[in-house]
C-alpha cells in the first residue's frame, strides 16, 4: 500500500489541525481541516491560499442539527452555510469555520426544550431565558485561534450578528468589512428572524425579510452583498 503524504500541520503532533483532506462539494472542493478542542472538532473550510491573506472572506457558522440535517423551516441556518459555501468558491479564497455550538451554545437537547417553548408563545430570546440561560453563549476564541493557524492576517466577515463581529475583534481578529448575508427566509421563521433584529441587533432591516411569494416551504434565494468599506 502506497504510504499517504502528509500535509504540513500533521507533521506536529503539537499543531492545531490534526486533519487535513480535499473534499468535493455540490459547490466545488474545497480544503477541511479539523481543529479540536476539548471533546469538540471544529472545521476550517477554505477555498484557496489563505497563509498571510487579508481582507479574506469568512463566515463563523455555529452547527444547527435540526437545520442542517432535519430541513428544519425555524431557522436560515442551512440557507446561510450553504451560501456561504457558494461565496467563497465564487470568490476564489475564503473559509468557513464550522463550529461545534448547536443552539447558540445551549446544546441540542436544550435547543429541542426551547423549541417547546416556542411552541407555547415564546420567542427564541425568551425561550433561552426561561430555561436559565444567556441569550447567546457562544464563544469566538477557538474560531480566532483558527484563523491564526491559517495564517489570516484580516477578514471580511460573512454576518448580519454584530456579537460575532465584536467577540473576534475583542480576541484580535482585525475585522476589515462585513458581507450581510440574507437568505433562508420563510413563513415559518419570518418571527424568528424578526426577533433577532429586534432583540439580538442583527443588521438588517425588517424589509428585507419579505417572503417570496409567501411560501412556507423553500428557501429564498441567497441574498449577499458587500458592505462597502
Amino acid at each position: 500500500m502506497k504510504k499517504p503524504v502528509l500535509m504540513p500541520e500533521l507533521d506536529n503532533e503539537h499543531a492545531p489541525f490534526y486533519a487535513h483532506t480535499r473534499l468535493p462539494t455540490e459547490h466545488g472542493e474545497f480544503d477541511v481541516r479539523v481543529f479540536k478542542e476539548g471533546d469538540k472538532e471544529h472545521l476550517a473550510i477554505s477555498v484557496g491560499d489563505l497563509c498571510g491573506a487579508e481582507d479574506v472572506v469568512a463566515r463563523v457558522h455555529s452547527e444547527c442539527l435540526t437545520s442542517e440535517v432535519l430541513g428544519s423551516l425555524k431557522c436560515d441556518c442551512n440557507a446561510q452555510l450553504m451560501a456561504a459555501m457558494a461565496l467563497i468558491q465564487k470568490e476564489g479564497r475564503g473559509v468557513v469555520l464550522y463550529m461545534r455550538q448547536e443552539g447558540r451554545g445551549i446544546g441540542l437537547g436544550n435547543k429541542i426544550r426551547a423549541y417547546h417553548l416556542q411552541e407555547a408563545g415564546a420567542d427564541t430570546v425568551d425561550a433561552n431565558l426561561m430555561l436559565g440561560f444567556d441569550e447567546d453563549l457562544r464563544r469566538y476564541d477557538a474560531a480566532a485561534d483558527m484563523l491564526a493557524a491559517l495564517g489570516v492576517k484580516s477578514v471580511k466577515l460573512v454576518t448580519n450578528n454584530p456579537l460575532k463581529i465584536e467577540g473576534l475583534e475583542s480576541l484580535g481578529v482585525t475585522v476589515s468589512g462585513r458581507v450581510p448575508l440574507i437568505t433562508g427566509i420563510n413563513a415559518v421563521n419570518h418571527g424568528y428572524m424578526e426577533t433577532k433584529r429586534a432583540r439580538m441587533r442583527h443588521m438588517y432591516r425588517s424589509g428585507e425579510l419579505g417572503l417570496e411569494g409567501g411560501e412556507a416551504s423553500g428557501l429564498s434565494e441567497a441574498k449577499v452583498e458587500s458592505d462597502a468599506g
